[in-house]
């Protein structure tokens, strides 16, 4: 994998942000910065924006106006090297029903150039029973940890996550956020959307409010 580059000033930061869908703006004037180690949640009302933000952040759209920088160059200006360094994980469950478990996270790896043992992260997600089953005879909650999976199966420093609790009982509720925080304390940045900010929200969380 290449070297990651190095973390001068905020790792990520919004600057005068807006979105607009159509003749609709979304929010407009948007600033923040995290540093790394940092866990951003963004909270608002469905249809305020959160998943446009997310996206944006994660270079896969363009604001409207104001511009997105990961450790000082604009998301959608990283070289090809450098996207691995950024992981999202939108509302689709990211699965290949067809395949089984295994080869769904051994898939995942593979493409992400990440280094984690696949049954081990399967046993953390409790679907160690469950390795050699197509994903489509899984429930919807099972399916959901699978696509998750790719957290810990790639090594980006960047997490910007959708409504990750959705589908998830309470142990995978409990996961995830341990994951998130394990990720951050190894001085990575999480970005969540979340209408459950208080699973998440630790000492020196900054919350973006759309």
């Amino acid at each position: 994998m290449t070297a990651a580059a190095p973390m001068s000033g905020p790792a990520l930061a919004a600057r005068d942000v807006a979105m607009w869908r159509g003749n609709h703006c979304l929010f407009e004037s948007l600033d923040f910065s995290a540093d790394a180690g940092s866990t951003v949640l963004v909270v608002g009302a469905n249809g305020a924006g959160k998943t446009t933000l997310l996206r944006a952040l994660a270079g896969l759209t363009v604001p409207t106006a104001g511009r997105i920088e990961w450790c000082g160059t604009d998301v959608r200006a990283l070289p090809p090297e450098r996207r691995g360094e950024i992981a999202y994980r939108g509302h689709a469950e990211g699965v290949k029903r067809d395949l089984t478990v295994r080869e769904n996270l051994s898939f995942t790896r593979r493409i992400s150039g990440g280094t984690a043992d696949v049954a081990g992260v399967a046993e953390e997600l409790g679907l160690g029973p469950k390795l050699d089953v197509r994903t489509r005879y899984l429930s919807a909650g099972q399916r959901r940890r699978v696509g998750l999976a790719a957290l810990r199966l790639a090594d980006a420093r960047l997490w910007v996550l959708d409504e990750p609790m959705t589908h998830l009982d309470a142990a995978g509720r409990r996961l995830v956020a341990e994951w998130i925080g394990r990720h951050v304390g190894d001085g990575g940045v999480a970005v969540v959307a979340t209408h459950q900010p208080d699973e998440l929200a630790r000492p020196g969380t900054l919350v973006v409010e759309l």
